[in-house]
């Protein structure tokens, strides 16, 4: 069946602030094939942090709504005005936007939700988003599809809310491997930068300040392999990332690593920060669905370290290695590891860039994504004819 016309898609998220969500789906949208889809990208938060000028930059259409009394029946007049076909929630206030506002419509497009991690830890959960999970395993028998980026994800939102697990679809994230690969300039760029040699040993933990990302039990991990490879240097890049985060400085400075700790804040040069390290480390407690720092340092050939939390375990197979969460010796132990041996380092990394390529090619997962979307909307028109 031929489409007359581009597939008009409207994605609806909670902010533009930057995210792993946020940066897959502009990621996405950046490779869209734009001959068969028209999107736009609506926020329900005016808040636009980090993201919206991607966007915008990537020749996106980009709408703020502003959260007020009358976001839904604003977001509900955009999308009918634009004749959407297809409405993408985009985590749990764009799910729960996008269904709520279908319904203040007469028109007749296909929703669908997409849920982007693990559940969190009920400690590190707001009150509003602990509600929106709630509210959303009771409405999830209204969206067409649940994309997930991670089975394990899945299966805890069907057994812990509801959600229809007969609405189940997973798609894992992908990663630019063109962008994201060795890079022996990367390496001497980066050591060279923060006044080290060029064989020193750098061991990284990218990713925004935020108690699941478990930032201060890598801080503790470190310190405990310092005393066995006392050379090893670690970096640290992220959001809140930097010397005046109070909190994460007197971690280093109370293990006594402040000389060894290298605070790099948020970087837009994440590809030239990933390809520089020897190992990559996720220490999460929870939260992680399929992890986008991981996929990016494997697919720069570095292997990695992560904690069994979401899909982290699958997204590495045996191209690194896998800790319980929270458990600090192990994760110490893991790093130890590959520290002990360049050897086995570029052995693991060059399996790790290979699996990549060859299971999450940014390109592959596109193709996925817009192969639904068609599927989709040729459904929607079968049953309108």
């Amino acid at each position: 069946m031929t489409c007359p016309h581009r597939v008009r898609l409207a994605f609806v998220l909670g902010s533009f602030e930057l995210g792993g969500a946020e940066m897959m789906l502009w990621k996405l949208l950046s490779r869209l094939d734009r001959s068969r889809f028209d999107p736009v990208v609506i926020a329900l938060s005016s808040r636009a942090d980090g993201m919206l000028e991607r966007f915008q930059q990537s020749g996106i259409e980009c709408r703020l709504l502003g959260v007020n009394a009358s976001t839904l029946f604003r977001l509900a007049t955009l999308i009918s005005r634009r004749s959407t076909d297809i409405v993408q929630g985009w985590m749990y206030y764009g799910n729960l936007a996008a269904t709520l506002s279908s319904l203040m419509t007469r028109s007749r497009h296909a929703v669908l939700w997409a849920i982007r991690g693990t559940l969190v830890d009920a400690q590190y959960t707001s009150r509003s988003t602990a509600l929106s999970i709630w509210l959303g395993g009771r409405l999830s028998f209204l969206p067409q599809l649940i994309i997930n980026n991670s089975s394990t994800s899945s299966l805890q939102h069907e057994a812990r809310y509801g959600y229809a697990a007969s609405k189940r679809v997973v798609l894992p994230n992908g990663f630019d491997t063109d962008v994201f690969r060795p890079s022996a300039e990367a390496r001497s760029s980066v050591r060279s930068a923060l006044g080290l040699g060029p064989d020193a040993v750098l061991a990284g933990l990218i990713g925004r300040y935020h108690p699941m990302k478990q930032h201060a039990k890598f801080i503790e991990a470190a310190a405990l392999v310092s005393r066995r490879f006392p050379d090893v240097h670690y970096v640290l890049a992220g959001d809140r990332i930097d010397g005046s985060n109070a909190e994460l400085v007197q971690a280093v400075e109370q293990h006594g690593l402040r000389a060894r700790v290298h605070l790099l804040g948020r970087r837009d040069d994440m590809h030239v920060v990933a390809a520089a390290l020897d190992l990559a480390v996720s220490a999460s407690s929870s939260g992680e669905g399929f992890p986008n720092v991981v996929g990016e340092a494997m697919s720069c050939g570095v292997p990695c370290v992560v904690t069994d939390v979401g899909d982290s375990a699958f997204v590495v197979g045996d191209t690194g290695l896998t800790v319980p969460p929270g458990d600090t010796r192990a994760l110490a132990g893991a790093i130890e590891a590959l520290v002990g041996s360049d050897a086995r380092r570029v052995e693991l990394g060059a399996r790790a860039r290979q699996r990549v390529v060859e299971r999450f090619s940014l390109d592959a997962v596109v193709r996925a994504y817009e192969d639904l979307y068609m599927e989709v909307h040729q459904r929607a028109r079968a049953g309108q004819a």
